[in-house]
């Protein structure tokens, strides 16, 4: 059998501080700066909403914990296709990965694009004439995608630096929101709100937690994954947790809740009541940042995917390719581009952003995170199971977390049913697809 020359192994190049980074970036993105006064929409108390937040953390946690078992027991490459595929056939792995990809490049244009939105007033003037949204968020994933191509280590390298940096954007503006408002006048006491169904108030909470299951695609590319992807993605989340009690503390302490709720754009509001016309600068420059580091974190990881998948037949062969010398899959990458780039032109809203990207996760989520429970049965008594991470309190930890997953889905199947459909349509057509793809391969060996 001939060897395609351009086909060779993904070596191990990232360390775990490299891995939790990317958890950093792919949790904390937009999210953080618009879900809150959703929240508090539904919430309805203070109490009720911080809550929400600490129980979101806490079921992110536990998704964590079981992604990471899962990852520690399958640390190969495209993890998050390979395990669904070993354990449920390729069919339903292409038809999750199929709706994922879809998904996670319209979404990563649509951070961007928000993320763009912010820039665009401090950028200078040509001519008269102001930059674009669309031209900036095109630029910016032009840039990042551009400095991928160059190899995974320039791409770990510009993830460290932006995650470090949103992670300083963020504990300084909940800084100065505690330190200044105590020296202003105190927000007006809230009027008391109605508060809506706690799932409804689930759903951005979740929003704004979600994206810690895709560092499975990472195991191939972390050194010693057994033992440092769980570490890694533990600390990446803790984090974050962190991250959004101050921040939201920061908000309603400055603002109070009634104005969190009434405010989109939560952290202008902020910079403005504490920080002036500087604050709102520093506000859309770490909006900037942790757009850019979102889109840098979903671009560094979709490649690995795509890889799996062409190892199973369901993709082409070409997918498989790896430059030996930056360890980038060019083919992959390329194909996610376009994911990326052609829905800049037709991106709905943020909320139905939101309804659509969480509806198509929890579908996938549930299926990859029940795998736990089938690796674990067939692993009883195997040699090497105390090399592999185990999460605590299992079963009950899993099988609390996959209802939490099917809760939020039924939510916005009852709330968003044309945007669930649609997400839903986009799952289902990967089954044609699929045996389509197949349908090729045998008539390819059969002219052979």
């Amino acid at each position: 059998m001939a060897v395609d020359p351009h086909q060779h192994r993904i070596e191990a190049r990232l360390g775990r501080f490299d891995a939790a980074m990317v958890v950093v970036s792919l949790v904390i993105g937009i999210g953080i700066f618009r879900t809150p006064a959703l929240v508090a929409q539904h919430a309805g108390s203070v109490g009720l909403f911080f809550a929400v937040w600490a129980l979101g953390g806490m079921i992110a946690l536990v998704g964590a914990l079981t992604f990471a078992e899962i990852g520690s027991r399958r640390p190969g490459a495209g993890g998050y296709y390979r395990v669904v595929a070993d354990l449920y056939g390729p069919r339903l792995a292409f038809m999750l990965n199929w709706a994922q990809a879809l998904m996670q490049g319209a979404g990563a244009a649509g951070v961007a694009f928000i993320g763009a939105e912010y820039l665009v007033p401090l950028l200078p003037a040509i001519g008269g004439a102001r930059f674009e949204p669309l031209v900036v968020a095109l630029v910016t994933m032009g840039v990042l995608l551009a400095l991928n191509f160059a190899g995974i280590r320039t791409g770990a390298w510009t993830q460290n630096l932006l995650s470090l940096l949103k992670i300083l954007l963020i504990a300084g503006l909940a800084l100065a929101a505690l330190v200044l408002a105590s020296q202003t006048a105190a927000p007006p006491p809230s009027p008391t709100r109605a508060p809506g169904a706690l799932v409804a108030a689930m759903i951005p909470v979740f929003y704004a937690y979600g994206g810690y299951h895709l560092t499975m695609n990472l195991g191939a590319d972390i050194r010693d994954a057994r033992r440092n992807l769980p570490i890694a993605i533990t600390a990446g989340m803790l984090v974050v947790v962190a991250l959004y009690l101050v921040i939201n503390a920061g908000y309603v302490f400055a603002l109070g809740l009634d104005a969190v709720a009434d405010s989109s754009l939560v952290a202008a509001a902020l910079a403005r009541a504490t920080l002036g016309p500087a604050g709102e600068t520093f506000v859309s420059v770490a909006i900037f940042l942790s757009a850019a580091g979102f889109v840098n974190a979903t671009v560094l990881q979709m490649p690995r995917t795509f890889y799996a998948m062409a190892e199973d037949g369901v993709l082409p062969r070409a997918f498989m390719r790896i430059d030996p010398h930056t360890q980038v899959q060019r083919v992959g990458l390329a194909f996610f581009a376009v994911t990326m780039l052609v829905p800049a032109f037709l991106l709905a809203s943020f909320e139905q952003l939101l309804s659509y990207v969480l509806f198509t996760d929890m579908l996938a989520l549930t299926v990859v995170a029940s795998t736990v429970f089938v690796l674990r049965w067939r692993a009883r008594g195997a040699a090497g199971e105390g090399e592999v991470f185990r999460m605590p309190l299992y079963p009950v930890l899993p099988a609390l977390y996959i209802v939490c997953l099917v809760a939020v889905a039924l939510e916005i199947l009852a709330s968003e049913t044309r945007i669930a459909l649609v997400g839903l349509l986009i799952f289902l057509t990967g089954a044609p697809l699929f045996e389509l793809g197949r349908s090729m391969r045998q008539r390819n060996k059969t002219n052979v």
